[in-house]
Protein backbone atom coordinates (compact mmCIF):
# COMPACT_ATOMS: atom_id res chain seq x y z
CA UNK A 1 0.00 0.00 0.00
CA UNK A 2 2.95 2.44 0.66
CA UNK A 3 4.18 1.99 -2.81
CA UNK A 4 0.54 2.82 -4.09
CA UNK A 5 0.05 5.77 -1.92
CA UNK A 6 3.57 7.82 -3.34
CA UNK A 7 2.49 6.58 -7.12
CA UNK A 8 -1.14 8.54 -6.09
CA UNK A 9 0.62 10.96 -4.71
CA UNK A 10 2.86 11.51 -7.32
CA UNK A 11 0.28 12.28 -9.80
CA UNK A 12 -1.42 14.77 -7.38
CA UNK A 13 2.13 16.73 -7.38
CA UNK A 14 2.34 16.58 -11.29
CA UNK A 15 -1.31 17.60 -11.47
CA UNK A 16 -0.66 20.32 -8.83
CA UNK A 17 2.44 22.10 -10.30
CA UNK A 18 1.15 21.91 -13.95
CA UNK A 19 -2.40 23.42 -12.66
CA UNK A 20 0.06 26.58 -11.06
CA UNK A 21 2.01 26.71 -13.94
CA UNK A 22 -1.09 27.85 -15.89
CA UNK A 23 -2.16 29.96 -12.90
CA UNK A 24 0.97 31.68 -13.14
CA UNK A 25 1.40 31.70 -17.26
CA UNK A 26 -2.53 33.49 -17.58
CA UNK A 27 -2.30 35.59 -14.34
CA UNK A 28 -5.13 33.39 -13.22
CA UNK A 29 -5.21 32.59 -9.68
CA UNK A 30 -8.81 32.16 -8.83
CA UNK A 31 -8.55 28.31 -8.01
CA UNK A 32 -5.77 29.24 -5.68
CA UNK A 33 -7.44 27.04 -2.94
CA UNK A 34 -7.53 23.87 -4.80
CA UNK A 35 -3.89 24.07 -5.82
CA UNK A 36 -2.83 24.66 -2.62
CA UNK A 37 -5.57 21.24 -1.25
CA UNK A 38 -3.92 19.13 -4.76
CA UNK A 39 -0.39 19.78 -3.14
CA UNK A 40 -0.40 19.42 0.60
CA UNK A 41 -3.39 16.84 0.89
CA UNK A 42 -2.63 15.09 -2.47
CA UNK A 43 1.12 15.09 -2.96
CA UNK A 44 2.71 15.93 0.74
CA UNK A 45 -0.03 13.87 2.81
CA UNK A 46 -0.31 10.80 0.67
CA UNK A 47 3.73 10.28 0.02
CA UNK A 48 4.14 10.86 3.32
CA UNK A 49 1.77 8.35 4.73
CA UNK A 50 2.84 6.17 2.09
CA UNK A 51 6.57 6.66 3.18
CA UNK A 52 4.81 5.59 6.57
CA UNK A 53 3.37 2.47 5.43
CA UNK A 54 6.38 1.34 3.11
CA UNK A 55 9.01 2.12 6.38
CA UNK A 56 6.60 0.39 9.00
CA UNK A 57 4.20 -2.21 7.09
CA UNK A 58 2.77 -3.86 9.87
CA UNK A 59 0.58 -0.32 10.03
CA UNK A 60 -0.53 -1.14 6.47
CA UNK A 61 -1.91 -4.04 7.11
CA UNK A 62 -4.57 -2.85 9.22
CA UNK A 63 -8.35 -2.32 8.76
CA UNK A 64 -7.86 1.90 9.86
CA UNK A 65 -4.86 1.86 6.43
CA UNK A 66 -7.58 0.60 4.30
CA UNK A 67 -10.60 3.23 5.77
CA UNK A 68 -7.80 5.90 5.54
CA UNK A 69 -6.76 4.76 1.80
CA UNK A 70 -10.88 4.46 0.90
CA UNK A 71 -11.66 7.71 2.56
CA UNK A 72 -8.98 10.20 1.04
CA UNK A 73 -8.82 8.77 -2.28
CA UNK A 74 -12.50 9.31 -3.01
CA UNK A 75 -12.91 12.14 -0.64
CA UNK A 76 -10.04 14.45 -2.07
CA UNK A 77 -10.96 14.36 -6.01
CA UNK A 78 -14.64 15.11 -4.53
CA UNK A 79 -13.72 18.37 -2.60
CA UNK A 80 -11.07 19.16 -5.53
CA UNK A 81 -13.51 19.32 -8.61
CA UNK A 82 -16.68 20.65 -6.29
CA UNK A 83 -14.61 23.28 -4.89
CA UNK A 84 -13.82 24.64 -8.52
CA UNK A 85 -17.12 23.85 -9.64
CA UNK A 86 -18.21 25.79 -6.87
CA UNK A 87 -15.66 28.64 -7.65
CA UNK A 88 -16.63 29.12 -11.45
CA UNK A 89 -20.38 28.96 -10.10
CA UNK A 90 -21.28 26.12 -11.95
CA UNK A 91 -24.47 24.80 -10.85
CA UNK A 92 -25.15 27.27 -8.26
CA UNK A 93 -24.47 27.18 -5.20
CA UNK A 94 -24.83 22.72 -4.92
CA UNK A 95 -21.27 22.18 -5.26
CA UNK A 96 -20.32 23.89 -1.75
CA UNK A 97 -22.19 21.33 0.41
CA UNK A 98 -20.62 18.50 -1.93
CA UNK A 99 -17.31 19.72 -1.36
CA UNK A 100 -17.80 20.03 2.40
CA UNK A 101 -19.00 16.48 1.59
CA UNK A 102 -15.75 15.59 0.08
CA UNK A 103 -13.74 17.28 2.91
CA UNK A 104 -15.19 15.27 5.69
CA UNK A 105 -14.26 12.29 4.22
CA UNK A 106 -10.81 13.09 3.55
CA UNK A 107 -10.57 14.76 7.38
CA UNK A 108 -12.47 10.82 8.69
CA UNK A 109 -9.93 9.19 6.79
CA UNK A 110 -6.80 11.17 7.96
CA UNK A 111 -8.32 10.39 11.48
CA UNK A 112 -8.17 6.71 10.93
CA UNK A 113 -4.48 6.95 9.96
CA UNK A 114 -3.79 8.83 12.79
CA UNK A 115 -5.52 6.57 14.90
CA UNK A 116 -3.45 3.49 12.72
CA UNK A 117 -0.54 5.28 13.92
CA UNK A 118 -1.19 6.23 17.58
CA UNK A 119 -2.35 2.70 18.09
CA UNK A 120 -0.08 0.54 16.26
CA UNK A 121 3.58 1.84 15.45
CA UNK A 122 5.17 0.60 18.58
CA UNK A 123 8.97 0.67 19.62
CA UNK A 124 11.45 -2.18 18.75
CA UNK A 125 13.17 -3.31 22.11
Amino acid sequence: MGIKLIKIGVVYFLIGIFFGLYMSAAHVFTLTTVHVHLNMLGWMSLSLVGIFYYLFPQLAKTKSAKIHFWMHNIGLPIMMVCIALAIYGVGGEVFFPIATIGGVLTVIGICFFGYNVLKHLKVEE
